[in-house]
C-alpha cells in the first residue's frame, strides 16, 4: 500500500469513528470518490473533500482562516444542503465532553501522515491585507467601501429586494419575504421620523437610496442621501432619474462629515459601523450640526454585547477578525450602551431603542438563500470565489445573531432642549400605522 493510500485509509478510519462517538448524522466524500460511511445515501448530508493537500492545511493550521480559503475554493464543500444544515447537525455536547469522546492517539496518528503533505492551492484569501481601524484617510476609507460595495451592483441584485435594501429589514410575521419585510423597516423608519410632506430627510451612508426614493415618493419629503461607494451614487441616482423624483431626491458620493446644511430628519442606517470607533465624535458632531431644532435623528447599527472593559471589547475574536479583513475592512461595531452614552454626550436626547437581533438573523438567511437560488449567475457576474465567500459571510452573519453573539438597535434622539420632546405618550402609532398600510 502507498503513503497516499495509508493516508486516505487513516483519515477514512478517524471520520467513521468521529461519526459513530459523537452521533453525527454526517457524511464525507474523500478525493478518490471513496465514502464515510461506506453506504452512503445519495441525498445524505455530507462534506465533500476535494485533494489530500486540504487535510494537511488544516493540520497545520485548524483555523478560520485556513476554513474560509478551502470553502471559498470549493476544496471542501457542501453536497445536499447549506452550512446552516451543517451548523444543525453539529454534535449537541460541550466542547469538554467532545474532548473526552476522541481517540486522540487515533487523531494524532492521523495527523502525522498529513503533517508534511504539501497543502496544495489556491490560497486566494491570503492576498487579502490586514484589516487595520479606520483612519479617516479619504483614499482609505473610499477603498475600504468600494472593497465591499463595488463588487458588481449585477451582483447584488441577485440577492437583495426589489429596492436594494442592504440592512436589517423588519419583519411584522416571520413569513414575509424580503419585498414586504424592506417595505415594512422603510416605512418604519420614516414613522419613527415623523415624516410628513415638506420636510427635509438627511440619510447618512444611504446605500443604492432605498429609503432615500421611499421618503421622497411615499412621505412628500426632500430627501438627499450620501455614501462613499461611487457604484451606488450612480444606481441611486439612475433610480431616482426613472422613478421621476428628481425633484424631490437626490444621492451624491460625498463623506458624510462633508455634508452641508441642516435637515429636518437625519437617518443613519449602518453606517456607524463604518465610522470607526477613534472617530465616532466625527459622526456624532456631524449629525448634531445637520439636524435642525426639533427634529429628529434615527440611527440604526449593528452592534456586539459589552465588555468587562472597553480595552477587552476592541479585542477581535477570530471569527469577527476574519469578517472585518474579508468582508468589511475598517469596520468596528459598538455596543449599544456606548451608542446612547454618545449620543448624549454629543447633545441628544434618546427617546427610543429598540433591539432587531432575530430581525437580522432572518434578513440574513433570506439573502444567503436567494444567493444560493442563484448561485451560477453570481458566479458568472463576480466569480466562483466572491460568491461563496459572501455565501459563508451571510450564513455566519445568521448564525450570530441567532446565538446573540451579534446584534442590532434602532435609536430614536433629537437635539437636547427644554420642554416638551413632541413625541405621542406611546409607541401605539407606529403600529396602528404599520397595520393601516398592511391593509392596503
Amino acid at each position: 500500500m502507498t503513503a497516499a493510500a495509508r493516508r486516505l485509509q487513516s483519515l477514512a478510519f478517524l471520520l467513521a469513528q468521529l461519526r459513530e462517538r459523537l452521533g453525527v448524522d454526517v457524511g464525507f466524500v474523500l478525493w478518490d470518490g471513496s465514502t464515510v460511511p461506506t453506504d452512503l445515501k445519495p441525498n445524505a448530508l455530507v462534506v465533500v473533500v476535494a485533494d489530500e493537500g486540504a487535510v494537511a492545511a488544516l493540520v497545520r493550521r485548524p483555523n478560520i482562516k485556513t476554513l474560509a480559503n478551502l470553502w471559498v475554493t470549493s476544496r471542501i464543500s457542501i453536497r445536499n444542503g447549506t452550512l446552516f444544515d451543517l451548523v444543525d447537525r453539529r454534535p449537541k455536547v460541550r466542547i469538554k465532553e467532545l474532548r473526552k469522546a476522541l481517540d486522540k492517539m487515533l487523531l494524532l496518528k492521523t495527523g502525522l501522515q498529513f503533517l508534511f503533505v504539501p497543502r496544495g492551492g489556491p490560497w486566494p484569501l491570503d492576498q487579502i491585507k490586514r484589516d487595520r481601524p479606520v483612519t479617516r484617510e479619504p483614499v482609505e476609507d473610499k477603498s475600504n467601501i468600494h472593497y465591499h460595495y463595488g463588487a458588481s451592483n449585477a451582483f447584488y441584485e441577485l440577492w437583495l429586494d426589489r429596492e436594494m435594501v442592504y440592512t436589517c429589514a423588519y419583519f411584522t410575521e416571520w413569513h414575509d419575504d424580503i419585498d414586504r419585510a424592506q417595505r415594512d423597516k422603510l416605512d418604519m423608519i420614516c414613522r419613527k421620523l415623523r415624516l410628513k410632506p415638506g420636510d427635509t430627510l438627511l440619510d447618512l451612508g444611504c446605500g443604492w437610496g432605498g429609503l432615500v426614493c421611499h421618503a421622497a415618493e411615499h412621505y412628500g419629503a426632500h430627501a438627499y442621501g450620501v455614501t462613499l461607494a461611487e457604484e451606488q451614487a450612480r444606481y441611486a441616482q439612475e433610480t431616482i432619474v426613472r422613478r421621476g423624483l428628481g425633484d424631490r431626491a437626490k444621492v451624491e458620493c460625498k463623506d458624510y462629515a462633508g455634508v452641508e446644511g441642516t435637515f429636518d430628519k437625519v437617518s443613519a442606517i449602518c453606517i456607524l459601523e463604518h465610522v470607526g470607533i477613534d472617530h465616532f465624535e466625527v459622526f456624532y458632531r456631524t449629525v448634531q450640526r445637520c439636524l435642525k431644532p426639533g427634529g429628529f435623528f434615527l440611527n440604526q447599527s449593528i452592534a456586539r454585547p459589552a465588555k468587562e472593559s472597553d480595552r477587552v471589547f476592541r479585542k477581535k475574536n477570530r471569527e469577527y477578525a476574519a469578517l472585518t479583513q474579508y468582508i468589511f475592512p475598517g469596520a468596528e461595531l459598538d455596543y449599544i450602551g456606548r451608542t446612547t452614552a454618545n449620543l448624549e454626550r454629543y447633545g441628544f436626547e434618546v427617546h427610543d431603542v429598540e433591539g432587531w437581533r432575530e430581525h437580522y438573523q432572518r434578513t440574513c438567511r433570506i439573502w444567503h438563500d436567494r444567493l444560493i437560488k442563484n448561485y451560477d449567475a453570481a458566479v458568472r457576474e463576480v466569480g466562483s470565489v466572491t460568491t461563496r465567500l459572501w455565501l459563508l459571510y451571510l450564513a455566519g452573519c445568521s448564525i450570530a445573531f441567532e446565538r446573540n453573539t451579534a446584534l442590532v438597535f434602532q435609536v430614536l434622539a433629537s437635539k437636547r432642549a427644554r420642554g416638551p420632546s413632541g413625541l405621542p405618550p406611546t409607541r401605539a402609532d407606529l403600529y396602528r400605522q404599520a397595520r393601516a398600510l398592511s391593509a392596503k
